[in-house]
C-alpha cells in the first residue's frame, strides 16, 4: 500500500510467476504515451520520415537499412539499455551475435557522421547507447 501511495503504478508480491511480471510490463507499457507511428522525427539536423523510410542529416541523404532505419527510431536524449535496443530492434527471441548491436552502431556512426558531422550516437558506458549531440 506504502508503495503506491508514494507514486507506484503498481506492484507486485511474492512469490510471482514471471508470465505475470511479464503481462504486467507489457499492460504498462500500453497505456504510455506512444508517439503515432508515421509521425516525423527530427533531432541535431537528422530528419527521419517513416512514412517514406526516408532519412537525412543536414543537406546530406542517408541510404538506411531496415534495421539501421529502426534503430535510429528511439527518442533522442533519452537513454537506453543495451538489452532493449535489441529486444525492440530484434525481437526478444533473437539468437544472433552478441555484438550485432555494436556492429550496427558502428555502420550508423560512419553514415550519420558523412560530411563532417558531430557524433549523434553516444555510448553509455555499462548501460546502453543515447541519441543525443555532443
Amino acid at each position: 500500500m506504502e508503495g503506491l501511495e508514494s507514486g507506484a503504478d503498481d506492484y507486485l508480491v511474492k512469490p510471482f510467476a514471471p508470465a505475470e511480471l511479464v503481462a504486467r510490463v507489457h499492460a504498462m507499457l500500453r497505456r504510455v504515451e506512444a508517439r503515432p507511428e508515421n509521425q516525423k522525427i527530427a533531432y541535431a539536423g537528422l530528419s527521419l520520415d517513416p512514412s517514406t523510410r526516408e532519412a537525412q542529416r543536414g543537406d546530406i541523404a542517408l541510404s538506411l537499412t531496415v534495421t539501421e532505419f529502426n534503430l535510429l527510431q528511439r527518442h533522442p536524449r533519452q537513454v537506453l539499455e543495451r538489452q532493449q535496443i535489441l529486444n525492440d530492434v530484434w525481437g526478444y527471441d533473437f539468437g544472433g551475435d552478441d555484438n550485432v548491436l555494436e556492429i550496427y552502431i558502428g555502420y550508423l556512426r560512419k553514415k550519420l557522421e558523412a560530411g563532417g558531422h558531430s557524433r549523434l550516437i553516444q555510448t553509455v558506458r555499462g548501460i546502453g547507447y543515447v541519441l543525443r549531440e555532443e
